[in-house]
């Protein structure tokens, strides 16, 4: 079997703690680091206006800045939706993907119910964004049938269109989204005119307190 090349980074670091073929154990170990980390963290509310302006899980947003805590945890009703970046010629991530999939992930972990949804078409060398960001979450202990793929998306519109559709497909009620500070103000905006309720917002610059505990 051909291993994804995205693979072959988190198989080093799993060889190297004898934690090979147990991704499972991985995940809990790290939803526990995670826990112990996030005792002196706030935690979000959601903000039940459905204003993109105001305070609350999708952050201030006045001027176009962002400032949040981290969202609070939610159930399968809720899904997790990392937006993806232009890819290298070759179909490899670039490092901003790479840091937008460590805050996925450290949300995923903590709301281990929550579908996830990867949105991003724009294939280089026969790769979607999405592709290659479903390959990382599998191959960082994410279950297969957690992740749901966009590979259709080009711009931030699409991807609030295309996760909409994916979002009411498979039951869910609303959504965290993952992506860059100098992105997530368009983000929420884009994804609440598509009709989807944003209870949450989650940025590399939140997350990375705990990140490097999960997906180094």
């Amino acid at each position: 079997m051909k291993v994804p090349p995205v693979c072959v980074d988190s198989m080093k670091f799993l060889f190297s703690l004898r934690l090979f073929g147990s991704g499972t154990f991985r995940v809990l170990f790290g939803a526990l680091a995670i826990a112990v980390t996030l005792i002196n963290l706030p935690l979000a509310a959601a903000d039940p206006t459905g204003s993109a302006g105001s305070s609350g899980s999708a952050g201030s947003m006045d001027g176009g800045s962002f400032s949040a805590p981290l969202p609070m945890p939610r159930g399968p009703g809720t899904a997790v939706v990392v937006l993806g970046y232009g890819l290298l010629p070759d179909g490899a991530m670039r490092p901003e993907l790479v840091e937008r999939l460590r805050a996925g992930y450290v949300q995923a972990v903590l709301a281990p119910a929550s579908p996830i949804i990867v949105s991003g078409g724009n294939p280089h060398n026969g790769v979607t964004e999405a592709s290659a960001m479903a390959d990382w979450f599998i191959c960082h202990g994410i279950p297969e049938y957690r992740v749901h793929l966009d590979h259709d998306a080009e711009s931030t519109i699409d991807n609030a269109d295309n996760s909409a559709r994916i979002i009411r497909e498979i039951g869910a009620q609303d959504a965290v989204v993952v992506t860059s500070a100098n992105h997530v103000v368009r983000a929420v905006r884009n994804f609440r005119e598509a009709g989807v309720n944003v209870v949450g917002a989650v940025t590399p610059e939140q997350a990375s307190r705990v990140a490097w505990l999960l997906a180094t």
